[in-house]
């Protein structure tokens, strides 16, 4: 669809119908080897832009709600999901509509042929409000999809632990982080058709087996649910769910590589609702079988016993793992093209080599920081918060402002939100409260976490909350019942202390 960002096959017209601009596709797909990479390939529907929303927001995230739940209580829990749920589709629908207005308002200038272009976020604060606006989105997004990138990578080493334990987790990054590397082949979010539909399946079927594997098993002997028990930990679960549901930080090119980019405006709140049917019953079905074990055991695989769908679940959420890798990075490699003068260039391996670096970093810091779990929430309060929230509430609010700007809107408010004053007072609610709670307490508390991990297992730690060595004897009498080691079942030692 983008030309040289989009790499297809077909002719693009940029048109205005209405008020609005659309994307449509010129000429007809001539041999079968076309419509079978057109299928495959080529996405720019209604249907992958929301297979796109609903793959990326759920992920690794997946495997932490449990965790945040011991931290908050059943009820809280299930609360800030709702919450935030909505908070994260109304923000996103704010990213849309200034998208749609940024980009009708440079077609009809005729200043900007977008054909061999992907627009960003930080070009439509810069179009619309100037560069200092471009310059605070632009560091907000970049260091978020930077450690959005650094997550999936630490998760992916985080779960083939449980599948072999051979190799410590940070000789499983080392590994992972060469193969997310080649993520840098895959031109432009209009390619990831078939891979935001398989990565859709693979979470769905993690978290029903989560759900099921937990209602089956039943609660472990002497369960507890104390939770919440310290506000620390209480705001630290509650902004992982903040991060949870700030995942539209890519919203900008999702809706770019897509033919008709006004339609997107409810397509991340019916992405959000399917994906609560997903993290409500499996976090609530973990905790309860497992309750206040999950405070040293971030990862919910950690205390399910070992069988063939919990290692296939595993394989799948890997899989998985690796296509958010790329959706998270990609909007870093078009940043690093743009700054490098190579986006518009047409040869995918020039664009493929120089997007290299961006994978170094990330490779690194994942290394640094292997604290999967607690590194969410951190991420959460002090880049997610303003990322995602704070910033297209306060763009939304500035972009009109005037009398003149919002009597000429591309996009009006919807008349049940109250039009302009019902817009203006969520807005403020939206910076307010994820301003105070999120950022503030959440910070607060995230940081502190995070902190205690560094303080407890240091930076550069091998390997993160595993177990202890079992002696060969007591682990060869293990593995001839079938049972899985003491970690599995909720036992922890010294090393796992994570609060």
């Amino acid at each position: 669809m983008e030309g040289g960002a989009g790499g297809g096959d077909k002719a693009v017209e940029t048109v205005i119908a209405g008020n609005y601009v659309e994307m449509e596709s010129e000429g007809k797909v001539r041999d079968v080897k076309s419509r079978v990479s057109n299928f495959l390939w080529h996405g720019g529907s209604v249907y992958d832009a929301w297979f796109s929303c609903a793959s990326n927001q759920v992920a690794q995230v997946l495997l932490t709600l449990p965790y945040s739940f011991s931290q908050l209580g059943m009820l809280s829990g299930i609360m800030f999901q709702l919450f935030y749920g909505l908070l994260g589709s109304w923000t996103a629908y704010l990213i849309s509509v200034l998208y749609v207005e940024y980009r009708t308002r440079k077609e009809r200038e005729k200043k900007a042929d977008f054909r061999n272009h992907v627009i960003q976020w930080f070009e439509v604060l810069d179009g619309l409000l100037g560069k200092h606006w471009r310059n605070v989105g632009l560091a907000f997004n970049c260091t978020f999809l930077l450690f959005g990138s650094v997550i999936q990578l630490i998760a992916c080493a985080s779960n083939i632990y449980y599948i072999n334990d051979n190799l410590d987790k940070r000789t499983w990054t080392y590994i992972f982080g060469a193969c997310c590397a080649t993520t840098v082949f895959i031109p432009s979010f209009h390619n990831y058709r078939i891979w935001s539909f398989l990565g859709l399946v693979m979470t769905t079927y993690t978290a029903w087996y989560l759900t099921i594997a937990s209602i089956l098993h039943g609660p472990m002997e002497g369960v507890k649910h104390s939770g919440p028990t310290k506000m620390v930990l209480y705001f630290t679960g509650a902004t992982n769910i903040l991060y949870t549901f700030g995942g539209h930080a890519v919203t900008v090119e999702i809706m770019h590589a897509m033919w008709k980019p006004q339609k997107f405006k409810s397509i991340y709140l019916l992405a959000t609702l399917y994906v609560l049917t997903l993290t409500l019953p499996s976090a609530s079905a973990v905790y309860w079988a497992f309750g206040d074990a999950l405070l040293n055991h971030s990862n919910a695989f950690s205390l399910l016993p070992k069988s063939p769908f919990r290692d296939m679940a595993v394989v799948l959420m890997l899989i998985h793992q690796f296509i958010t890798f790329g959706f998270a990075c990609t909007p870093l490699y078009f940043v690093w093209e743009k700054a490098i003068g190579l986006h518009e260039c047409k040869s995918m391996c020039k664009r493929a080599a120089a997007r290299l670096p961006v994978v170094i970093p990330i490779w690194f810091l994942a290394i640094i920081f292997p604290f999967f779990g607690p590194i969410n929430s951190a991420v959460g309060s002090l880049l997610v918060s303003f990322t995602v929230y704070i910033i297209p509430a306060l763009a939304h609010i500035f972009t009109f402002k005037s009398a003149a700007a919002r009597e000429n809107a591309v996009e009006q408010p919807p008349k049940w939100f109250g039009r302009w004053v019902g817009a203006y007072v969520i807005n403020i609610f939206v910076v307010v409260w994820v301003l105070i709670v999120g950022f503030g307490f959440g910070g607060w508390a995230s940081v502190t976490n995070f902190v205690r991990q560094i303080d407890t297992f240091g930076l550069f730690t091998k390997c993160y909350q595993c177990p202890p060595p079992l002696p060969l004897a007591g682990h060869l009498n293990a593995t001839a019942a079938g049972a899985a080691p003491p970690m599995y079942h909720g036992g922890h030692s010294n090393h796992t202390h994570n609060l």
